[in-house]
């Protein structure tokens, strides 16, 4: 599958107030001493289950809210929340994997680079929630440095999920990200709020990718 005209959109924040929103099973990461929340829009292109035809295969926008965990010597992502536009793809997740998955009508707009994302959450089950937002790269991309904030941030390649009193890990496989730097504009953004996560102050970080080949795993218990 391909993930594709996504922005990378993340906030430093206090690690003290985000510790409580955080399941006590998982240690909450930082980097240099700060922890952080990011927002994920992008387009998934082609999903699906290996080696099925196109045919079976989806292409949706998705919108998730996250950070960054540790579950014993397993780092990973944490989900507050995954908006997608499909009412059965959003039930399936949730009861599924136990995922944070709303149903929420969206639409996604590029042209050159420039890329209008907007989502408005339309399932019961979650709060309300609504992202409105336009982002584009302003240099070329690159890949991150090791050692860098953003190859700390991005390069994460296993989601985390608690069940029960066991925890999912699901592998995502794919090649390292080529970000470039982005500039966004954010119109309206609810989704901390939403999720009942402090919402942090200032401009996000910003990054910017076109396209990614990835591929992910059946979900395992560890």
């Amino acid at each position: 599958m391909v993930w594709r005209d996504g922005a990378f959109l993340h906030w430093p924040v206090d690690p003290d107030r985000l510790r409580p929103h955080v399941p006590d099973r998982f240690d909450l990461e930082t980097f240099e001493d700060r922890a952080w929340l990011s927002i994920v829009p992008f387009v998934l292109a082609r999903a699906g289950v290996r080696d099925t035809p196109s045919a079976m295969r989806v292409t949706r926008p998705e919108l998730n809210l996250r950070t960054y965990v540790r579950y014993r010597d397993v780092s990973g992502l944490y989900f507050f929340s995954i908006d997608i536009d499909g009412p059965w793809l959003a039930f399936l997740a949730r009861r599924g994997l136990d995922v944070p998955c709303f149903d929420a009508r969206q639409h996604v707009d590029g042209i050159d680079g420039q890329v209008a994302f907007s989502s408005e959450r339309d399932d019961a089950s979650g709060a309300p929630a609504r992202f409105d937002a336009e982002y584009r790269p302003i240099a070329p991309p690159t890949r991150a440095q090791p050692d860098s904030l953003t190859h700390w941030l991005a390069e994460r390649r296993r989601v985390l999920v608690p069940r029960g009193d066991r925890t999912l890990v699901a592998e995502i496989a794919h090649e390292p990200w080529s970000l470039a730097p982005a500039e966004v504009t954010i119109r309206e953004n609810d989704l901390f709020d939403a999720a009942d996560v402090p919402t942090p102050a200032g401009d996000p970080l910003a990054h910017y990718c076109e396209r990614l080949e990835i591929a992910g795993s059946i979900p395992r218990f560890l």
